[in-house]
């Protein structure tokens, strides 16, 4: 029988570029390996080989012109990992740190995510080398057009359905979309993360932050504890932290950061909400978090971190993958008062730091389960646009804190009724034994 070590060497052998992939691959085999032994038919199968790989890989040049014009070429990509519950679903990010690696990475975990929220949703993800920071609306137009020439071939509302990420927001949506339908798809569904004007549904741009704020609120409320009152250290500053911090604040919890690359704003006695407002009005109009720090009551700590801050009850790290390491638990367990970190990023913690939490009892939400709430709204709104009938921002709102609630009983089940639920090990047990009874029953 084949033991876990094998299986990671054969991984890391075929994917010696992919350090993300291979964290993310061995993270979920070290959570799923005693069902697969409890199912060796499923080992014999080898459903997490097959899990693993995608069904294609796409990659493609886009080349699009300046407002100079100049001619400037970048990279596309569409990994289409699994579509054994639904086509496939996940996010186009254009930033110049995008490669295949990432790309497959996001997808695996995309997979993983999906299954956990029982929609029919598969997994994959996309996005170009792209930097759509400093370009004009125009050049970012152009560029959209150009890279939908090649994406349109490969989506569809039954085939795959992209939606937005890091770099893509509701603007490059629309010009995605537009463009799409100029060059001859008609349906609606073939992108989520529209304008509700044209096709989206309410609640979509907030839907991660607060289904991140709503699993927190189930899973202290399981340990017959509250979010009300507790300091909260937020990373990040996009539409991730900015809404979880926004639905924290209303759930009576004290926000003390926002975070980007180049350092912390901080907010001893707390955030208050028209606080949070002006930040985001001031970056909406690029202004950096630093530039903006001191009209809002903040001071900005350069080169530090939220993790760094004192007295932290719960940790909200919404930036980025690996943004939080086994140092950064040591100061964030130093004061004793943590209670819980939740991931609002797709695995922003190391594994050492992950290992740190577990070793201490602190609950561990992992992002496959704590920030499925935007990939869960897009499911909602691919059927609004089947269906075409708009649904109301209430009806969308109870829908993501009904999902965010079976993705948290899943996780229980699957993770462990002790003292303190195993989490992680409960999100990943959850959606492979949902993938891995579906590949099994379909042959």
């Amino acid at each position: 029988m084949q033991t876990i070590e094998n299986f990671l060497r054969d991984v890391e052998r075929r994917n010696p570029h992919a350090p993300h992939l291979l964290q993310a691959v061995e993270e979920v085999a070290r959570g799923v390996w005693p069902l697969l032994h409890a199912n060796p038919q499923w080992l014999d199968a080898g459903i997490m080989e097959r899990l693993v790989e995608p069904d294609r890989s796409i990659s493609f040049r886009v080349r699009w012109r300046d407002d100079a014009g100049q001619v400037h070429v970048d990279r596309g990509y569409r990994v289409q990992q699994n579509r054994l519950l639904g086509p496939y679903k996940g996010g186009l990010r254009f930033a110049d740190h995008v490669d295949e690696g990432v790309m497959r990475f996001l997808a695996f975990e995309q997979t993983f995510k999906g299954a956990l929220t029982g929609l029919p949703l598969g997994g994959a993800k996309g996005g170009a080398t792209f930097d759509p920071r400093g370009r004009s609306a125009e050049e970012v137009r152009r560029f959209c057009y150009a890279f939908m020439t090649e994406l349109r071939h490969h989506i569809g509302p039954d085939k795959d359905v992209p939606a937005g990420d890091i770099g893509v927001g509701e603007r490059e949506v629309g010009f995605l979309y537009g463009a799409y339908r100029e060059l001859g798809g008609l349906a609606a569904g073939a992108m989520t993360g529209k304008a509700v004007a044209w096709g989206g549904i309410p609640l979509r741009t907030e839907a991660t932050g607060y289904g991140l704020i709503y699993m927190v609120c189930t899973a202290l409320a399981h340990h017959d504890r509250a979010l009300e009152g507790l300091r909260c250290a937020v990373s990040g500053a996009g539409n991730v932290a900015r809404h979880a911090a926004a639905k924290a604040l209303e759930m009576g919890a004290r926000v003390v950061s926002l975070s980007n690359s180049q350092g912390v704003a901080h907010w001893p006695d707390g955030l208050r909400a028209e606080q949070l407002e002006q930040v985001a009005d001031a970056q909406s109009n690029g202004a950096r978090l630093s530039d903006v720090a001191s009209k809002v009551g903040a001071s900005f700590e350069a080169s530090a971190k939220p993790w760094d801050l004192p007295d932290i009850d719960v940790a909200l790290p919404c930036a980025t993958q690996n943004e939080l390491g086994a140092n950064d638990a040591k100061a964030l367990l130093a004061s004793g008062r943590l209670q819980l970190v939740a991931e609002g990023a797709n695995m922003p913690c190391t594994s050492d730091a992950t290992q740190a939490f577990v070793d201490a009892g602190v609950l561990l939400l992992p992002g496959k389960a704590a920030n499925a709430g935007g990939v869960a709204t897009s499911g909602l709104e691919m059927s609004q646009n089947a269906q075409r009938k708009p649904w109301t921002r209430d009806t969308v709102d109870e829908e993501l804190k009904a999902c965010m609630r079976r993705i948290h009983d899943r996780c229980v089940e699957f993770g462990g009724e002790s003292s303190t639920v195993d989490y992680a090990a409960g999100a990943n047990r959850a959606a492979f034994h949902r993938l891995a009874t579906t590949m099994e029953a379909l042959g």
